[in-house]
């Protein structure tokens, strides 16, 4: 059984792909590149925005940290919220805390856009704690934001925390600190991927968590 739940936000609590592909072709705009199929922008889905940046398109440090702050403008404005709760969310996220569970947030998203978008969606309510990546990147990989989650959470037996989240730097993340986890399908990462990141265990829907969480 565990007694601390920690969750990913993208792709886990959130379908996000709205507003980081409009924010993503934003930034992109701003260097004069123009992307005609936004299914090329899910890969920005999970990792962090300077490294995909660099890594999808090139660009060097110093222009992947512009884009990022032309990305935030456009997020901020309100992409942050082009956004949308996966159903059954809401009513996971209220057992597991009527059950006593710890709740807490670790994501690679910036922790303030992150708590913002648990309040507008009614979510924060739930949690314990909401762990989220540093704007100034200084806390931007997942095995960061899992330690920094981790600490502040005051997890005190990581055998009895699992970690949720549908893209293998979730599941990396959480072996890095000897954590069970959990990859779900209903995101953006495929089988093969949690899989071969070694997920302890991987369901299809939100509906398979709950007996996965309490058993």
């Amino acid at each position: 059984m565990y007694d601390y739940i920690l969750f990913d936000l993208d792709g886990t609590l959130t379908d996000p792909v709205l507003g980081i592909t409009n924010s993503v072709a934003y930034a992109l705009n701003k260097f004069g590149i123009t992307v005609n199929d936004r299914s090329e922008l899910h890969k920005f889905i999970g990792p962090p925005l300077i490294d995909s940046f660099m890594g999808f398109y090139g660009m060097s440090r110093e222009d992947a940290e512009q884009a990022t702050a032309y990305y935030r403008e456009n997020f901020r404005a309100g992409g942050m919220f082009e956004n949308e709760v996966y159903p059954g969310i809401p009513e996971l996220l209220a057992e597991l805390q009527a059950q006593g569970k710890k709740i807490i947030l670790a994501t690679s998203k910036p922790e303030e856009f992150a708590v913002k978008i648990l309040q507008h969606f009614d979510l924060a309510q739930y949690f314990d704690f909401m762990g989220g990546a540093s704007m100034d990147g200084a806390r931007s990989h997942k095995a960061d934001v899992i330690a920094y989650s981790l600490e502040m959470g005051q997890v005190s037996d990581r055998s009895r925390a699992v970690m949720i989240g549908d893209r293998e730097y979730d599941i990396l993340g959480a072996k890095q600190f000897g954590l069970d986890s959990v990859g779900v399908l209903f995101g953006y990462g495929s089988r093969a991927e949690l899989e071969a990141a070694g997920a302890t265990h991987i369901v299809a829907t939100v509906a398979e968590l709950l007996p996965l969480l309490v058993k």
